[in-house]
């Protein structure tokens, strides 16, 4: 989508981005070095990654198993995707459109696999390998590929019907045989075609697939592109030395936008992604050690955990620059303890959604890394609006409403569902997030909590999200989640499941009386539940409606 004329037009706060007479908030970044490629062009979302890269090749690995510390170079990531591509090509029959499941964990050949599908115009599907045969029959009838990709351990719960080919197996090395005797002719690939659908993770209803274009994934490296020049200028500008290339441990999984969208960028930028196959927090804290991570991206229990850890203060974390949140939004408070016990590790804040290409704001630099509870700035080319749930009427600077964003970053739309889709896009291009924001008047983004995950106490709007982060302030309490309990008199109570520390005896009053110190009436909680685990997605979001069952098999009793 070209940039709007009123964009560069007189009446826009240069502080906060905000123009009064269209009610409309626009990025504040400067687009120079994320200059979009002309829409028109026929260019992938691989091919404008590769385009990037230095001459000659970075020496330093593009990936590494954090596992086993197998490390793949740059010329040989890009001879391996060039092989590979031309074997799904002449071996396989793909052709552009085509739509093709991949089901493993982040392994190696994942990232080959699916840089080598988009650089001929096929379409990457990346699934969950954890899904259950009846998951999976829902994706294959929503994205309809015409070939899987499989681990083996997970081959046989996809559809009978459903072409496989097993990574690692015989035939899939005979693909890149294949292919390095035939390389795939050149394709004329627009980036408005589909180049990813992504499954998005269901919190709130079934599991839609999300149709990511080229164009979504290069105006994403664009933005990234811009800000790593921001960096580099305000470093320079400091007389300081610009951040060295990064070193991103990536325990986020592939299939998950966050995971995907890490590793796009890390190639692009000529860096280094060291994978692994699942979260283990020990694991990565060894893996940080091991391989000098200068950069993990991570969701908020993981800096809590940090500030919990006595491992983590053993550890020697010294490479650690930059700790990057997603996933969920991150209090002050947390985040301040976080600073206190890692002063030497900048705090990235950032929000997207899997319908945004993973991208909508962030904070660039050590000075707007420190508006804590702020998930930063629009990112570049986008405008948003806060609009009032209840009249629609858009609404200003410090003023909280549902956020609307358009740009070259909102999907296409979500496959199989045109319903949803104009649910979710308005014919003018706006993208409603679902989730209750607001700007304050320098530009910066603050998430209040998802409107459909707010409690309705008495007629009083009470955000989970912000009991929680006092919940996970008290030095007993290793995790905690809050819900809307149905009540009949009331509409709903809010009610926390609590993980303890180890060997705490911690009691519910207890619970209940510390959040009451620090909240208004209407804001307390009043039912707790002793859990042994909250519930989560692979991106760390809590999984509120399993809670609400849970919370109403139980019964639980008020306390």
């Amino acid at each position: 989508m070209a940039e709007p004329a009123a964009a560069a037009a007189e009446g826009i706060d240069p502080r906060s981005g905000y123009c009064a007479a269209t009610r409309t908030f626009h990025s504040l970044r400067s687009a120079s070095a994320g200059a979009l490629p002309p829409e028109a062009l026929p260019v992938t979302a691989a091919a404008y990654a590769f385009s990037l890269l230095a001459s000659p090749l970075p020496d330093r690995p593009a990936l590494v198993d954090a596992a086993t510390g197998i490390a793949v170079s740059y010329p040989s990531f890009l001879a391996a995707v060039r092989s590979l591509a031309g074997g799904l090509w002449s071996s396989l029959g793909l052709r552009p459109g085509d739509v093709a499941l991949v089901v493993a964990p982040s392994r190696l050949d994942v990232p080959v696999l699916h840089f080598a599908l988009m650089s001929i115009g096929a379409v990457v599907s990346p699934a969950n390998p954890a899904s259950t045969p009846e998951e999976y029959a829902h994706q294959v009838a929503l994205s309809r590929p015409v070939v899987a990709f499989a681990a083996p351990e997970v081959a046989a719960k996809l559809p009978a019907h459903l072409r496989r080919v097993v990574l690692g197996s015989d035939a899939y090395r005979g693909l890149s045989s294949a292919g390095a005797r035939s390389a795939p002719p050149p394709v004329a690939v627009k980036q408005s075609d589909t180049a990813a659908v992504l499954y998005s993770s269901g919190t709130t209803g079934r599991v839609k697939a999300v149709a990511i274009t080229h164009r979504n994934l290069i105006a994403l490296i664009c933005a990234h592109a811009e800000n790593r020049e921001r960096v580099a200028a305000e470093a320079t500008e400091a007389g300081e030395e610009p951040p060295p290339p990064a070193v991103t441990l990536l325990p986020l999984p592939l299939f998950h936008v966050f995971g995907f969208m890490m590793v796009l960028r890390s190639v692009s930028m000529g860096e280094t992604a060291v994978l692994m196959e699942r979260f283990d927090f020990g694991a990565a804290l060894r893996a940080i050690e091991r391989y000098r991570a200068t950069l993990l991206p991570a969701a908020p229990p993981v800096l809590v955990a940090m500030i919990k850890s006595e491992e983590a203060r053993r550890r020697d974390l010294s490479s650690l620059l930059v700790i990057g949140v997603g996933g969920a939004p991150l209090g002050r408070e947390v985040a301040e303890r976080f600073v206190a016990v890692f002063p030497n590790v900048q705090i990235v804040q950032g929000y997207g959604l899997t319908e945004s290409s993973g991208s909508v704001a962030s904070t660039v630099g050590p000075e707007e890394s420190k508006a804590y509870g702020s998930v930063g700035k629009l990112a570049s080319h986008l405008q948003a609006k806060i609009v009032d749930p209840s009249t629609g009427e858009a609404l200003g600077p410090g003023q909280r409403g549902e956020l609307w964003i358009r740009g070259p970053l909102v999907m296409k739309g979500y496959v199989g569902d045109d319903k949803a889709t104009a649910e979710t896009v308005d014919s003018e291009g706006w993208l409603k997030t679902g989730d209750l924001c607001y700007f304050n008047e320098d530009g910066f983004l603050y998430i209040v909590d998802r409107l459909k995950e707010l409690i309705k106490y008495k007629g009083y709007q009470v955000p989970p999200a912000e009991l929680e982060h006092i919940l996970q302030s008290h030095p007993e309490i290793a995790d905690a989640a809050v819900i809307g309990y149905p009540d009949e008199d009331v509409g709903q109570l809010p009610m926390a499941f609590i993980v303890r520390q180890p060997g705490s005896s911690l009691t519910g009053k207890q619970v209940m009386d510390y959040v009451a110190k620090h909240v208004a009436p209407y804001k307390k909680v009043r039912r707790v539940a002793f859990v042994a685990a909250i519930p989560k997605s692979p991106a760390g979001k809590i999984l509120r409606r399993e809670l609400v069952q849970q919370a109403m098999s139980m019964g639980a009793s008020k306390l």
